[in-house]
């Protein structure tokens, strides 16, 4: 009979096994991205989802119950500090699994494990860079072609674009 063979073995010892999903449980929470294989990433799911929903009460009990499976402190606070109240309003479907492809070396199904909700950080834009180009911009140009200035505009504008990263400034959360 079947009865109660619900989690998959993934060819580990049970000891094996905990210590593991311990250790994807506390890269995906510090990460909150990570590549693994599909079917190690579908026996996560039901564990993160867990420890968020943990994450979205801030009590006493529901640190400890954290921090039974996680064993860094960091990665506990960082749990109930960001990563829960960033789900306070969602109820369930913290992570998604997406699919990479075979792995080169034994063609096993890869997988990428994501929170759905991402903080994304925006850059404050420095106010000396600003002026200056503003002054620079209102000076008229007399001696270029006017044929090719549109294209070096629009080429400097894309460049200028690319080149923005996102620095510890503002933060915003996105949904997917």
């Amino acid at each position: 009979m079947r009865h109660g063979m619900v989690n998959r073995k993934l060819g580990r010892t049970s000891g094996h096994r905990l210590a593991m999903f311990r250790n994807q449980l506390a890269s995906l929470i510090d990460k909150e991205r990570i590549i693994t294989t599909l079917p190690k990433a579908k026996e996560l799911r039901p564990q993160i989802e867990r420890l968020v929903t943990l994450g979205r009460n801030d009590s006493v009990h529901a640190r400890r119950q954290a921090a039974r499976l996680i064993g860094d402190d960091a990665i506990v606070a960082k749990l109930f500090d960001t990563v829960g109240p960033r789900f306070s309003d969602r109820p369930g479907g913290y992570t998604r699994i997406i699919k990479l492809g075979n792995r080169r070396g034994d063609a096993a199904p890869l997988a990428v494990v994501e929170l759905t909700e991402q903080l994304v950080v925006k850059a404050p834009e420095p106010a000396e860079k600003g002026k200056a180009k503003k002054g620079k911009a209102a000076e008229p140009k007399a001696k270029e072609p006017k044929a090719k200035e549109p294209k070096a505009k629009e080429a400097k504008a894309k460049a200028a674009k690319a080149k923005q990263r996102p620095p510890s400034g503002e933060v915003t959360t996105v949904r997917r």
